[in-house]
């Protein structure tokens, strides 16, 4: 039976939707394998850092990077051709719980094993000291990473979902949070996200002057979750070189059609956005701010203004962790009984933004979700409601947009309307019906 209040929504009428395909400009670097090959063969700092024998610590992040398990093993192969001894190191700050074990288990979600990469994956949670900042911040790293010959960092370069900087996520943040672990990630964050990015710059230049960084190789991704660009950074200028590419990260950004088309985030109001899923695999906050416009701190601003958004789902991979559904308004039953506090109080302990750890308010399912956010959006046009439906923050190709936007999305270049609009369809457990596309 459901609960009483379930009454108030349950008469409120829903827009009609119609999929809607996005075109984004696009570059493809085609086969993982080659990409990387290319990029290292191509960089002197590679054949000049590595000799024959030499234990090398490959750091691998949280992040569902596109193409993941074939990167790193080509990252892994590429080494050994130079007879190297790679490992990996699992490089998370605290995800995972802050356990050895927790983290190996976030690395198999991935799809990276000790099969897939062809070498050893070296767990531990244990760091040593190599430094301190001008105000006594202890600056900490993997004790593994330390102890081996030399180490290779390895990320992709992209906007953060909680700060801005001129150095955000990347191989910086790797050095200084990543292989930080729980221990450094929290002596990043403790002054908050004002000073992230002031900090793990400086944490970097501490660990790149006292720990054998032989270099970094880069990944970008274009707008639509594929890789664009393996790059090579050296030791050298590499906080100073990730700048550029993180420009041209911001740019390849996919986002909501709203607002001007040379900006890189959407902007203008919404009265509703309904996102299928949040989940560690589409952004470090579950739900990438940047595309909702929703932050969890004040170190980081723009984007859409949505008046209500609603979460349906948290991803399988995120194993509980619905961190960033704190930003959503309205979520379901089904998430509510999924969310894992182990997990997002650890995230969020350890980042200081205890507003990440919130639950919104859930409802009995997907359709008195949605008419909880429609009844409450505080719309003057009822009868025009402006709603959009994504499957989550990264993969924004295909959306489902109400028929109040369809005049304005129909003149918008890089857009195609691919239906006419229709009820939204719910089966009989109040579950939302309307498929994506094959494969989305």
């Amino acid at each position: 039976m459901k609960p009483g209040y379930v009454k108030l929504v349950e008469n409120v009428n829903l827009p009609r939707m119609a999929l809607v395909r996005q075109m984004f400009d696009a570059e493809d670097a085609g086969d993982p394998a080659r990409a990387v090959h290319e990029a290292m063969a191509g960089a002197a700092c590679v054949d000049a850092s590595i000799k024959p024998g030499m234990s090398v610590a490959l750091t691998v992040g949280s992040r569902g990077l596109a193409n993941l398990p074939e990167l790193v093993r080509a990252v892994v192969s590429e080494l050994r051709a130079r007879g190297a001894e790679p490992f990996i190191v699992p490089s998370m700050g605290s995800h995972g719980g802050a356990t050895a074990e927790g983290q190996r288990q976030v690395l198999h979600q991935l799809g990276v094993t000790e099969d897939s990469a062809g070498c050893p994956i070296r767990s531990s949670m244990e760091t040593v000291e190599v430094g301190r900042l001008e105000n006594g911040m202890s600056v900490r790293i993997d004790k593994l990473a330390y102890e081996a010959d030399g180490i290779v960092l390895f990320n992709r370069i992209k906007p953060h979902s909680a700060f801005r900087a001129r150095n955000e996520s990347g191989l910086v943040k790797m050095l200084s949070i990543g292989l930080g672990k729980q221990s450094g990630a929290d002596n990043c964050h403790a002054w908050g996200f004002n000073y992230v990015g002031q900090f793990i710059v400086e944490m970097a230049r501490v660990k790149l002057q006292t720990c054998r960084v032989l270099f970094g190789v880069g990944t970008l991704e274009n707008a639509y979750d594929r890789l664009s660009k393996v790059v090579v950074l050296p030791p050298e200028g590499m906080i100073e070189r990730e700048r550029e590419y993180l420009a041209e990260a911001m740019r390849n950004m996919p986002r909501l059609p709203l607002g001007p088309l040379d900006q890189p985030l959407a902007s203008g109001p919404l009265d509703v956005l309904l996102v299928d899923y949040v989940g560690k695999e589409f952004s470090g906050s579950g739900m990438d701010p940047n595309i909702t416009g929703r932050p969890s701190t004040t170190a980081i601003s723009g984007g859409p203004s949505v008046s209500r958004i609603v979460v349906l789902d948290v991803t399988d991979k995120s194993q509980g962790n619905a961190n960033g559904v704190a930003r959503a308004d309205v979520i379901t039953d089904r998430l509510f009984n999924r969310f894992d506090r182990e997990a997002v109080y650890t995230n969020s302990l350890t980042s200081g933004v205890l507003i990440a750890a919130s639950l919104p308010m859930a409802m009995p399912d997907d359709k008195t979700a949605i008419q909880a956010a429609v009844k409450t959006c505080e719309s003057h046009t009822p009868d025009a409601i402006t709603m959009i439906r994504i499957p989550n923050t990264l993969h924004l190709e295909y959306l489902y947009a109400s028929e109040a936007l369809l005049p304005q999305l129909a003149s918008r270049p890089g857009i195609k309307i691919l239906s006419e609009p229709a009820p939204m369809q719910f089966g009989p457990d109040g579950r939302l019906l309307d498929p994506w596309p094959s494969g989305h």
